[in-house]
């Protein structure tokens, strides 16, 4: 059986775009005819995604995997660490969780956590013909290096070659390649096989004495220059990425920024509406009086709960419903709109029970098992006038269960003018979407979408735009000569 060859993505720091190149390297090389599979052993990340083998994975493969024509598998993400606390994660292993842990604990599970890594490597190497293998923020952190099997290990495991990506917006980008490469150690420094500046802005000239100085001091050739690329919708990576709509339109969404938000994919189609403009508060001073308020999804609902009410935003979004203001929650957010959290196992937090905001009649019990599962459903509500009977499709992903909702009852709760799901992906439906969202803040002009595309059509756009911009940049015939073809 000749197995899978790949390329490795490395960067000098978390944020310089590894996700990004990847996806784009997926695309391209699905588009030369191969097949092309995503890999990262290691990702820590509260956004994630749902594989049709009922695993959890975090959204950058996911979406990686789109780009790769491929199906996404719980093998492409072995690893995941999903962040509930300063020094804490529940660790999700191959599609399942297997406890919260902090990083000594962690560490303790290596042999188990090396076992699995190889494991689901192999399982792709057998059914692709490439691997695009992206890293966890830099391979030269020293203090690290034992415990790191993200980033070299992984491309000695995959017989890989390694791309090292600096960014040149967060400056100092000359310093970052040339330090992250003297720090590796020799046998992983001869594995590096080119660099790639991304995210720069102007004459590209100006870098020329530069990139001869990188050559001159490695023997590492520059692969190329990848310009910023404006206007790609893509799924955002970690909450850095967050940012209002950046555009004025006729209706208000706010939506809290919560400190241990998840999920927040589920907002990025409003992005699409022309008429809409989508902004975070976290203050009484932020809130101010928008016509549509998002709770959205969290890994801890206790702990965010609580940051609301510490902030006096319990009361606001109290005041704001019964004066007719309208409220979404989506998954943590909807559980936070109910009587209460038990928790009484401990497994999300060490509150046993907690008040939740009492707009919606159910409470939440955690436990110790996980859903995470795709779901299909229609949703047939009376809003206003109008009645909203649309088909809708996405996933769970959650530990508690609402004690008064049935588990084959409709996906879309409501009483009055607040509503909750634990659908993540509600609104990618651009018919749903649209007509919720006129619905529910009687605007009848939101239906049309302003004749924008909508959200499939818009995402295959901005990966074959990357995939050329890209393309473009690089050089691929030394690319090709690295991958033998």
């Amino acid at each position: 059986m000749t197995l899978a060859k790949a390329l490795m993505i490395q960067g000098t720091g978390s944020g310089v775009g590894k996700s990004v190149l990847a996806a784009a390297f997926c695309r391209i090389y699905r588009a030369r005819g191969w097949r092309v599979a995503p890999f990262k052993a290691q990702n820590m990340s509260n956004n994630s995604h749902v594989t049709d083998e009922g695993g959890e994975i975090a959204r950058a493969q996911a979406m990686q995997a789109e780009c790769a024509g491929a199906e996404a598998s719980v093998h492409m993400n072995p690893i995941l660490l999903k962040p509930h606390s300063e020094t804490g994660s529940q660790v999700v292993v191959q599609g399942r969780p297997i406890g919260h842990m902090n990083t000594a604990r962690f560490y303790r599970h290596r042999p188990e956590t090396v076992r699995r890594i190889k494991q689901s490597l192999a399982w792709l190497r057998q059914r692709y013909e490439l691997l695009i293998l992206e890293g966890a923020g830099s391979p030269a952190e020293v203090n690290l290096r034992k415990q790191d099997l993200a980033n070299m290990r992984t491309a000695r495991w995959a017989g890989a070659p390694v791309l090292l990506v600096g960014d040149i917006e967060k400056g100092g980008v000359f310093a970052s390649l040339y330090g992250t490469y003297r720090l590796l150690q020799p046998a992983d420094r001869r594995r590096v096989a080119g660099f790639i500046i991304n995210k720069f802005r102007g004459d590209a000239r100006l870098l020329e004495s530069g990139l001869d100085f990188l050559k001159r001091k490695t023997g590492v050739p520059v692969l190329g220059v990848v310009p910023y690329l404006e206007g790609l919708y893509l799924d955002e990576e970690d909450t850095l990425d967050l940012k209002t709509s950046g555009k004025s339109g006729s209706y208000d969404i706010a939506v809290a920024r919560l400190p241990r938000i998840s999920n927040f994919t589920d907002l990025r189609p409003l992005r699409l509406e022309p008429r809409l403009s989508v902004r975070y508060f976290s203050s009484r001073g932020e809130f101010g009086n928008p016509d549509l308020v998002i709770l959205p999804g969290t890994k801890s609902t206790a702990h965010d709960l609580e940051f609301l009410r510490n902030r006096g935003l319990d009361r606001v979004l109290r005041e704001y419903a019964a004066r007719g203001g309208k409220i979404l929650g989506l998954c943590g957010g909807f559980q936070m709109l109910g009587r209460s959290i038990e928790d009484a196992g401990g497994v999300e937090s060490r509150r046993a029970r907690l008040r939740g905001l009492g707009l919606l009649p159910f409470t939440t019990f955690f436990r110790p098992d996980k859903i995470t599962r795709k779901t299909r459903a229609r949703v047939r509500m009376k809003i206003g006038s109008r009645l909203l009977d649309e088909s809708v499709e996405g996933y769970e992903i959650r530990m508690g269960r609402s004690a008064e909702i049935a588990a084959n009852g409709p996906v879309l709760h409501r009483k009055g003018n607040v509503y909750g799901t634990y659908l993540h992906g509600l609104f990618d439906s651009d018919s749903f979407r649209r007509n919720f969202l006129a619905a529910v803040m009687d605007a009848p002009s939101l239906r049309n979408g302003g004749g924008r595309p909508g959200h499939r059509k818009s995402k295959e756009d901005s990966y074959s735009r990357l995939a050329r911009h890209v393309r473009k940049a690089l050089d691929f015939k030394y690319l090709d000569g690295l991958l033998g073809c």
